[in-house]
Parts: C-alpha cells; structure tokens; sequence
C-alpha cells in the first residue's frame, strides 16, 4: 500500500503540475518523456493499490514491485551520481532500496511458510 501511494503521489505530480516538479527536481528538456514515465507508474501505482486491497498474496504484483524498484534504483543512483539528474533523485532511490527490503522480507517469510514455491530450474 505505501508503495501504490508513494509511487501514485510521485507520479501524478509531473502531469498536474511539471512547473513545481522540475523546481524540486530540475530543469527537463523531454517534458513529455516526463508524463509518459509518470503515465506508465500511474499504472504500476494502480496495480500497487488494487493488490493492497486483497486478502491474498499476488505473486505478479510483488515480481513488479520488486523489479520497479530496482529499475527506478538503478536509474536514480546512476543517473544523479553523474550529474545527469538532479541529487534529489537519491532520495528516491533510497525510498526504491526500502520498498525492495519489505519485499525481500516478506517474500522470504512467505517462502518459509511456503506460500512461495522456489523458482524452477
């Protein structure tokens, strides 16, 4: 659920309001490369928020929470260590690396209690 809201906030912004966003977060030249990232995550967001709503474990969405998070990771750190993008953006990356660690967690208790059957070979 807090990553279908914090994705879902940080990706509505951009579309409301990219003046403000680009005070926080630079200067972009692409601002449509901006709202279709920020479209694509509105949807990633809405699958987040729809599975927190269920009573179940929904093994697709915890592989797309998963793998968001080191994709944004990824680019966030990469990218704003050579000055590509802004600094702030290490904050983001270092909200991607706490959601990655809920997920880890949570995907190794549910693999204990075997919930989670092991990858196949």
């Amino acid at each position: 659920m807090i990553q279908g809201i914090y994705t879902m906030m940080t990706a509505v912004w951009p579309i409301l309001h990219i003046k403000s966003f680009m005070e926080v977060s630079g200067y972009k030249e692409d601002v449509w490369l901006v709202k279709t990232v920020a479209a694509v995550l509105i949807a990633v967001a809405a699958c987040f928020l729809d599975a927190a709503r269920s009573a179940h474990f929904n093994r697709p969405v915890a592989v797309l929470a998963v793998c968001s998070a080191i994709a944004l990771a990824s680019i966030d750190f990469y990218y704003s260590t050579a000055d590509v993008i802004s600094d702030i953006y290490q904050l983001d990356g270092v909200l991607q690396i706490a959601f990655l660690m809920a997920w880890t967690s949570i995907l190794l208790r549910k693999r204990s209690a075997g919930k989670v059957s092991p990858p196949q070979a």
